[in-house]
């Protein structure tokens, strides 16, 4: 089964315009990311973007490119897109590895691709970590998922799920939140985009209850490692600097 990694790269940022081409520890944030996926050693790595100024610095360090519209609302519209592109078998599976992750654990896109490939009745695998924090718990912003026996996701949502009726278990216990990292079959990439949006998914703003709505099955897996930092604000570029020096 083909294993792949796609890495969306916009240019556009309300927090940081031309983050992908800011340079930390002497390369460009893109750079970082692809030579992570590189890491990994999957057959295929490529940088998904919009924009000819990410594609030539991109095409400068030897990565490969695949130019996509400007008016993708989602990433996943714009992986599909390169899905079409590139002819991919409906069973590649399609790494979605963000282009602002330059930390992200070899381990855990090894555990996406791996958990994607064990169980075919899912189109997509995720991940999540233990809720220790109640204020996490109970904060919108933090994306919390349930799942059955055989880690395949009940629901997400931003409200603190699942409910603790009585006391007495604790809230690591039992509570995850959803680690935005995927895994996708091609096919379900084909397939996802051509569907409307669904009530939950407007409700709640979490495109992954789309696919729930449609039936589609969501493999979540507790991540093998804590993920890395981001880069979303000027404090996150000093921070994964800092912690790329220390990696050399």
């Amino acid at each position: 089964m083909k294993t792949v990694v796609v890495i969306p790269a916009r240019y556009a940022s309300t927090r940081l315009p031309g983050k992908p081409l800011r340079v930390l520890a002497g390369k460009p944030l893109i750079q970082h990311v692809h030579e992570r996926a590189l890491a990994a050693g999957f057959e295929t790595v490529l940088v998904a973007t919009d924009d000819a100024r990410i594609r030539d610095v991109c095409s400068g360090f030897g990565a490969q490119v695949a130019m996509t519209a400007s008016t993708h609302e989602t990433g996943s519209d714009r992986l599909a897109e390169v899905v079409q592109q590139q002819g991919w078998a409906d069973d590649t599976i399609v790494v979605n590895l963000q282009g602002d992750e330059p930390l992200t654990p070899v381990a855990n896109l090894y555990q996406l691709a791996n958990n994607l490939a064990k169980f075919p009745q899912a189109g997509i695998a995720t991940l999540a970590t233990p809720i220790e924090d109640e204020s996490d718990f109970l904060n919108p912003n933090v994306v919390k998922v349930v799942r059955d026996d055989q880690g395949l996701a009940l629901y997400f949502s931003r409200a603190p799920i699942p409910c603790q009726r009585d006391a007495g278990v604790a809230l690591q216990d039992y509570a995850l939140r959803h680690i935005g990292m995927y895994a996708y079959r091609a096919g379900f990439l084909r397939a996802f985009t051509r569907l409307p949006l669904s009530p939950l998914e407007r409700l709640e703003k979490l495109e992954q209850l789309r696919a729930l709505s449609n039936g589609y099955k969501i493999h979540v897996d507790i991540a093998a490692e804590i993920p890395g930092i981001g880069v979303d604000t000027e404090a996150d570029m000093l921070k994964v600097e800092g912690l790329l020096h220390e990696c050399k």
